[in-house]
């Protein structure tokens, strides 16, 4: 069932304030007397080490095109997305941004966002992407963003922790997790079994379990859907994907994760008291760098469902360019050069995300330690099956906040699953329906 949507195909508080203030440099008047153009940039997903990364790759740029300078703007994480709306509106303030697949519609919806189809047209670096990144990046024939890379869910676990619960491997499915996590469980020594999602983005897990236990009827163009047009959460096979999802946090997590979003998650996992960790690649680096040795963790595949499969929703951002800005030529030319094989390449593994670039899969790096997870699903396709879920809908802030409201009252046990169900399933119904008008 298709639907008329944007789909995919597949800090510093105070500059930023500087910026919403009228201090706008390279969008409002980004050119000077002797030609150089100045580009105000704005990245989303902010971090110390990640800013440093991203000046030093605008340096080289910058180097190899003298007469065009780059102001990077990093607001604080939990605020970007909010901050780079508000300079969208505007219209001024910023040449290229980050967008990621749950802003690319609500941004390009109100005609925020250029449509670089043209311009990527005669690009030489465009052969040089892997099929998933060209398809993000031609956008069902509008091009707003040109991905950086992908995020992918693996299980992150405790090998140790494992081992002395008498184990030999990882998890498989949903159901092994409940039942290693419950056999790791030892409150009495502040071991728990698994690093439960229960504040923000708490849904993503919910829906990733019950994706799993779907995956046969299942509509890998939106997996919100089955094939027959119903959504996921009208189905029978939900009800068993819930009760064991939800018998993790009743069995087998501390009682804060009650509240947990990223940050406690994988502070559990890092500081020994979780075992289990359901994240996306990105916590491969933090691990790396906490106080667990190699030989204490690694990663094993998503869980798949009852009939041994899994729904893998490639979460994905990248560099846009702003309808508003009047320096286009340049912001172009400055996403296709961060584009490029070996921005790209770097971008990707210091960030720990799928790359764009199809040789970067054959480097030493994705094929050792914690990457094999990734390649395991990559080569298996039958398996871990490539979802694309309706990200890019006009209402998919509406439906995080409306969902992890739901999930906390189930958690608290103010809802039953059979509540929450039947709620996602009436939200969805009613938003396709109004969307086919």
């Amino acid at each position: 069932m298709k639907h008329k949507r944007l789909a995919l195909a597949a800090g510093i508080g105070t500059v930023a304030a500087l910026v919403l203030s009228g201090c706008t440099g390279g969008s409002s008047n980004g050119e000077s007397a002797d030609g150089t153009v100045t580009l105000q940039m704005v990245e989303s997903l902010t971090n110390p080490a990640r800013t440093d990364l991203i000046r030093g790759l605008l340096d080289t740029f910058e180097e190899e095109n003298p007469k065009i300078k780059v102001s990077l703007i990093s607001p604080p994480t939990e605020q970007a997305d909010q901050k780079i709306q508000q300079m969208l509106q505007s219209g001024k303030g910023v040449d290229v941004l980050e967008v990621r697949d749950i802003t690319v519609g609500p941004f390009a919806n109100n005609g925020w966002l250029y449509d670089m189809n043209k311009d990527l047209s005669d690009w030489d670096g465009w052969d040089a992407l892997t099929d998933n990144a060209k398809a993000v990046a031609e956008g069902g024939g509008k091009s707003y963003f040109v991905p950086y890379g992908f995020y992918g869910l693996s299980l992150f676990y405790r090998t140790d922790l494992i081992k002395e619960a008498g184990f030999d491997e990882p998890p498989h499915s949903w159901e092994e997790l409940l039942e290693q996590a419950s056999a790791i469980q030892d409150p009495a020594n502040n071991i728990y079994g698994y690093a439960f999602r229960g504040g923000p983005n708490a849904n993503s897990n919910v829906v990733a379990a019950i994706e799993a236990y779907v995956i046969d009827d299942l509509d890998v163009d939106d997996a919100f859907l089955l094939e027959d047009g119903s959504t996921i959460f009208a189905a029978p096979e939900a009800k068993d994907a819930l009760a064991d999802y939800f018998a993790l946090f009743e069995k087998a997590s501390p009682p804060s994760a009650v509240s947990w979003g990223y940050p406690e998650m994988v502070a559990g996992f890092t500081n020994g008291t979780t075992a289990f960790l359901l994240q996306d690649p990105e916590v491969i680096a933090t691990v790396q760098d906490s106080s667990l040795t190699d030989d204490q963790w690694n990663t094993a595949p998503l869980l798949v469902g009852p009939t041994g499969k899994a729904a893998q929703p490639l979460a994905v951002a990248g560099w846009g360019v702003a309808e508003g800005s009047t320096q286009k030529e340049a912001a172009v030319k400055l996403v296709e050069f961060l584009s490029s094989a070996e921005p790209a390449t770097e971008f990707a593994q210091a960030n720990s995300l799928v790359p764009i670039i199809a040789d970067a899969a054959e480097d030493d790096f994705y094929s050792s330690g914690p990457w094999t997870s990734y390649v395991t699903m990559t080569e298996d396709p039958e398996t871990y099956v490539n979802v694309q879920q309706p990200r890019g809908v006009s209402w998919w802030t509406e439906w995080i906040q409306k969902a992890d409201q739901e999930v906390q009252s189930v958690l608290l046990g103010n809802m039953t699953h059979e509540e929450l169900l039947a709620s996602w399933d009436t939200f969805w119904t009613e938003k396709y329906a109004a969307e086919k008008g």
